[in-house]
């Protein structure tokens, strides 16, 4: 199955590190996987290319798709061609796609942190993520300096993805005049707490803007190690009704875009409980996910790609309105 490598992610309260790290040139086209005007071609997949006519810019950032214990890289460089080829071929056709079309969409290569990095005791790891966190956020200052023009902005993720833009929002839109500009952060598959930000609130309605949006969804048979661990206690919406309503209903799910490019509706109802979601077993050919798989944690976008499209495109929509 081609879903998204994945590991469970909290947002870690990074030292300023980063500051010390050397990071990224992204005034070099090699350095974005996706540019306005340079769009892969899986990402066009689903969509189109809406550079040209857009009022609002996408700023997305992959999740972790180092994981393998033979790894024992703490970074991945820019230039490996298996990571670049994941990114191309899974990150942004089932995850990045899902924003694409609701503005310019960035997509910046990055020495992402491997999985070990949240786990490892020792300076190791958080050295690697703020390695990582480096390279994301030289790129959005690059964005911010040479393309954004004063234009909306939504900031997407997921897993160490949605962690650095989780620290991109608390850096650079908490409390600041960029706060302004902010459509919405996309950030689901972390563990997030309304108070990591003081000015940011959890958005609540499908149509809201200024705030950040964020589940991570499991079985209904929940993978309590995971859960009671990361997830229980913090912050969550239901990704179909976008609201804190305890059930969205199987008839208005509107669409999983399953590995086969396809994308399927109203396959299951979703549940949001303390700090998470989880969803009733898939019917038909779909059926298997619910016995090979722990929890949902890779699918938290592409189980929910039309939802997310839609909604994104709702808040761009709305934000105009203001």
């Amino acid at each position: 199955m081609r879903f998204i490598t994945f590991f469970f992610v909290y947002l870690p309260i990074l030292s300023t590190g980063y500051y010390a790290q050397t990071p990224t040139d992204y005034s070099l086209s090699q350095n974005w996987a996706a540019r306005p005007g340079a769009y892969p071609s899986g990402l066009a997949a689903h969509l189109q290319d809406t550079s040209l006519h857009a009022i609002a810019d996408v700023f997305y950032v992959y999740p972790t798709l180092n994981t393998q214990n033979k790894d024992k890289r703490w970074n991945v460089p820019l230039t490996d061609s298996e990571q670049q080829q994941k990114v191309l071929q899974t990150a942004l056709p089932f995850q990045g796609s899902a924003f694409a079309e609701a503005g310019r969409f960035y997509a910046p290569y990055y020495r992402s942190a491997h999985l070990r990095s949240y786990y490892t005791e020792g300076e190791e790891g958080k050295a690697a993520l703020e390695r990582a966190y480096a390279d994301v956020r030289a790129a959005f200052l690059y964005y911010l300096e040479h393309f954004n023009n004063g234009r909306p902005i939504i900031l997407a993720g997921h897993s160490q993805g949605s962690t650095h833009c989780g620290l991109l929002l608390r850096e650079f839109f908490d409390g600041t005049p960029l706060q302004k500009q902010l459509i919405a952060a996309y950030l689901p598959g972390v563990g997030i707490s309304t108070s990591d930000f003081q000015h940011i609130p959890l958005l609540t309605t499908p149509e809201a803007t200024g705030g950040f949006l964020t589940w991570n969804t499991f079985k209904e048979r929940i993978d309590h190690a995971s859960y009671d661990k990361w997830y229980k206690g913090k912050a969550v919406v239901n990704p179909v009704s976008w609201t804190l309503e305890s059930t969205a209903s199987k008839e208005i799910h509107k669409g999983f875009l399953y590995f086969d490019g396809r994308i399927y509706p109203q396959l299951f109802s979703t549940h949001l409980i303390d700090g998470a979601i989880w969803i009733n077993r898939p019917k038909g050919k779909f059926f298997f996910l619910s016995l090979t798989m722990r929890n949902y944690h890779i699918g938290d976008i592409n189980l929910f790609w039309k939802d997310v499209h839609d909604n994104a495109l709702l808040r761009v929509a709305h934000f105009n309105e203001k």
